[in-house]
């Protein structure tokens, strides 16, 4: 499975602010003009997103249509939640931006104990996508009740209320290149400021003069705002400027087409007596090249991507020698990227070719990058897969 979202450039932050704004003025234009309710609409909008996610989840790499028809949904659907609570149920709006706060850092800790990481650059198992769509569901219900608890207490207006959630995300961005903001939480938190700043946008646009707005009416905001995401996906469905990346296979490494390739993935205290007895026996089998891949020692934060790895390079330094006298021959080593062993792997068999796997495994309480299920979740990768207990 390839990654199944798309790379965050100003066309994704454009479209996403258009599918919020949709959001807003769809559901008011379903329930309202169209005579529905809010009730019956969410009944509708509900069952066509969730026919909207079978789609999307059976598909193996991203495709823009599918995806952001799923967000402009979700929109919808997330508008309407809040709405409910609040129209239908009497919950206040203090309590909903409370409730659904809680459940976002519970969806938040949940994705983050299963996976290690909450990268959406590697949205490429089914788990992970479901972590994405729920959290993408709750930032959409947060932003709604945040947005209409805020307008309400001040009484700003729609445009002043553009105003002030446009200039949160800029901080939110100075933040993040300017004084080092975390990658993740800069990006959700954007993302959660969306939802209040394209729906200030979309009532600006379609409620009365009398009320502050342009007057264009629902009707017209959300078919204006739909046709213009229909634009700008076609634009990159066509560009494919918005892909992290391609489909297609590594080019083959000349001179090593005939001979099988092991990935040796080791802990950080590399080549252990069980790991070596490994790399022996394959070797023993049949003509072999092996490469090992280690952890970097620097990755030690939520989620960080460090370059700092001279610890790797002195663990890598102490293996290589142990394995190669046992293989009879070069091994090659690498320090990983990324906090997280399953992406790093995943990013190792991207880039070159392998035939099989050989795998390290130590208990999960020892080691935050060998995580618990990693035996069973890189034997879905389809290589032959060893794994072995390491042992001092």
């Amino acid at each position: 499975m390839l990654n199944k979202v798309p790379e965050i450039t100003v066309y994704f932050w454009v479209i996403k602010v258009l599918c919020t704004t949709v959001g807003e003025t769809a559901s008011d234009n379903l329930s309202e003009k169209v005579g529905l309710g809010l009730t019956n609409t969410t009944y509708i909008t509900g069952s066509v997103l969730l026919v909207t996610l079978f789609v999307q989840f059976r598909l193996r790499r991203y495709v823009p249509i599918v995806y952001w028809l799923a967000v402009v949904l979700i929109s919808i659907v997330g508008t309407q939640i809040t709405d409910n609570l609040t129209d239908n149920a009497g919950v206040s709006l203090v309590t909903t931006t409370v409730v659904f706060s809680i459940v976002l850092a519970a969806v938040f800790g949940a994705w983050y104990a299963s996976e290690r990481t909450l990268s959406i650059h590697t949205i490429y198992t089914t788990r992970r996508e479901a972590f994405y769509w729920l959290t993408v569901l709750f930032t959409f219900a947060l932003g709604t009740a945040a947005g209409d608890l805020m307008a309400e207490r001040l009484n700003i207006g729609f445009l002043g209320s553009a105003f002030i959630f446009a200039g949160a995300i800029a901080l939110v961005f100075v933040a993040h290149v300017r004084f080092g903001l975390n990658a993740v939480l800069a990006f959700w938190l954007a993302y959660i400021l969306t939802r209040p700043l394209g729906a200030s946008i979309g009532d600006y646009l379609s409620q009365p003069k009398t009320d502050g707005g342009l007057a264009l009416g629902t009707t017209v905001t959300s078919v204006l705002f739909l046709g213009t995401i229909l634009v700008v996906v076609a634009f990159l469905t066509v560009t494919r400027r918005d892909r992290i990346e391609e489909d297609a296979e590594p080019a083959a490494e000349p001179g090593r087409a005939a001979v099988p390739r092991v990935l040796v993935v080791a802990n950080k205290t590399a080549a252990t007596p069980s790991l070596v007895a490994a790399v022996r026996e394959r070797a023993a089998a049949g003509l072999a090249e092996f490469v090992l891949l280690l952890p970097n020692p620097a990755h030690l934060a939520f989620d960080r991507v460090s370059h700092e790895s001279h610890e790797g390079e002195r663990l890598l330094a102490t293996a290589i020698p142990e394995l190669e006298a046992v293989s009879g021959s070069k091994v090659e080593g690498r320090i990983a990227a990324s906090p997280n062993a399953y992406d790093d792997i995943v990013a190792e068999l991207k880039a070159h070719r392998y035939s099989e796997i050989i795998l390290e495994t130590i208990p999960a309480h020892v080691s935050h990058w060998l995580h618990v299920d990693l035996p069973q979740r890189v034997a879905h990768l389809g290589y032959p897969l060893r794994t072995v207990a390491a042992t001092h």
